[in-house]
């Protein structure tokens, strides 16, 4: 099962990609852990596109993260995309608390070097995110809704409702699923 988790920051996918992994007993694998190197470094664009070719290339995994520049590449292997389309109002909060929760560390998925930090373009980023970007996103991932189960979460207690879920039926969850697009 390859299993790919989108959404604006703050909506929960990396949180909930653990959840997922430990539920199915699959890789995680954070993206924001392999894009920033310490110091908040971005990877090279080459760089970038290469690791995102071999790492969908394994037999298994769960990997959360949006890099829009990337997403076709996991999006044609995956078998399930959970696209996380949640409010701004939620997502803005989950950033704050986040930044207050890991002050002056590093949180469990990126780098070490990384301390948790928020400035005012990133928060413009994340409220704008489902107003600017939510539209291309779902037009894109209609291209894979032959091949591929898409799930659309809009609201936290979906997510929940969903991992239950799967805690009671494992991977026949995502057998008998019906895609959202």
């Amino acid at each position: 099962m390859r299993i790919m988790i989108i959404g604006s920051s703050g909506s929960g996918k990396s949180t909930y990609a653990r959840k997922l992994g430990q539920e199915l007993g699959l890789p995680v694998y954070h993206l924001d852990a392999y894009y920033w190197k310490p110091g908040w470094v971005e990877t090279p664009k080459e760089e970038w596109i290469q690791f995102n070719e071999q790492l969908v290339m394994k037999e298994e995994w769960i990997i959360d993260g949006h890099y829009g520049s990337t997403m076709d590449i996991r999006a044609r292997a995956a078998n399930v995309i959970i696209y996380f389309d949640l409010s701004p109002w939620i997502t803005i909060y989950r950033v704050f608390k986040r930044r207050i929760q890991y002050h002056g560390k590093t949180r469990p998925d990126l780098n070490e070097g990384c301390p948790e930090s928020i400035d005012w373009p990133f928060i413009k980023y994340v409220w704008t995110f489902r107003r600017d970007k939510s539209a291309n996103v779902l037009n894109r991932l209609t291209k894979y809704r032959k091949d591929t189960k898409v799930i659309i979460i809009k609201r936290p207690k979906e997510a929940k409702r969903m991992l239950n879920e799967i805690k009671s039926q494992g991977l026949r969850y995502f057998e008998e699923l019906e895609s959202d697009l």
